[in-house]
């Protein structure tokens, strides 16, 4: 059966986030080099992409690439780089397709040239698109983003635009690269670790997790759908009891 008749269309997790772990154990389980599982990655991002967009999630936000992972083995970073260019170039008729509207948070200066101008290409040709917007964390980390917010705000403040007793947390979610989409109401994570591996750490405050032990080029439409079912049977009470909640 599957499982998306039995989904609440009115109850869907404004914003997904997901954490897309095991592409070098599902490679090296078929005996292949770890970029295999890169490369059939695409379709489990395709097919998660899609599967949000037919549901009506307005946002999707994927962990692609690490400020840590610039500390692998050069030849998986080059390949990853020339992927991810790649993958940007021949998917833009899928974002079109499906009103998609890609975004990308990150160190985005520390990617190679061509990887910025596809990126920012990509950018500018779903930027009127109305439906989902897909958001990839590239060269991101959470602990650097609250370093840059913090910057941020002790400029404003040096230059006296603002004053310490004005920083709540909502001065501080405006200066975050993410500041202009909600924070996650669900973020999945596939291969079974029970982390969130530097990940929106400042959103992730109240956010549901769903782990999986899929390994990520595994993980299709059906499975999305079960982590969303499993968001919709939780109660979600952000400090409060039950009783105040219902």
């Amino acid at each position: 059966m599957n499982p998306t008749i039995n989904i609440d269309k009115d109850n869907l997790p404004t914003h997904i986030a997901v954490i897309m772990d095991g592409n070098g154990r599902w490679a090296k389980g078929k005996g292949a080099a770890r970029i295999f599982g890169h490369k059939n990655a695409i379709n489990a991002v395709r097919d998660v992409t899609e599967g949000c967009a037919e549901l009506g999630v307005k946002y999707l936000t994927l962990y692609a690439f690490s400020t840590e992972n610039w500390a692998r083995p050069k030849t998986e970073v080059k390949g990853l780089m020339q992927l991810l260019v790649h993958t940007i170039k021949n998917e833009i008729g899928t974002l079109q397709k499906n009103d998609v509207q890609l975004n990308a948070i990150g160190d985005l200066t520390s990617l190679p040239g061509n990887c910025q101008n596809e990126l920012t290409e990509a950018i500018a040709l779903t930027k009127q698109n109305k439906g989902l917007v897909l958001t990839l964390a590239l060269s991101y980390s959470g602990r650097w983003e609250i370093i840059e917010a913090a910057k941020s705000i002790a400029k404003a403040v040096k230059n006296g635009e603002i004053q310490i007793n004005e920083i709540d947390a909502d001065l501080f979610r405006s200066n975050l690269m993410s500041s202009n989409i909600p924070d996650p109401e669900l973020l999945i994570r596939t291969s079974g670790e029970m982390r969130i591996s530097n990940f929106l750490l400042w959103q992730l405050a109240y956010t549901e997790i769903y782990i999986t032990q899929k390994l990520w080029p595994d993980f299709r439409k059906n499975d999305l759908n079960e982590a969303i079912l499993a968001f919709q049977r939780r109660e979600r009470r952000f400090g409060q009891i039950s009783e105040q909640v219902n």
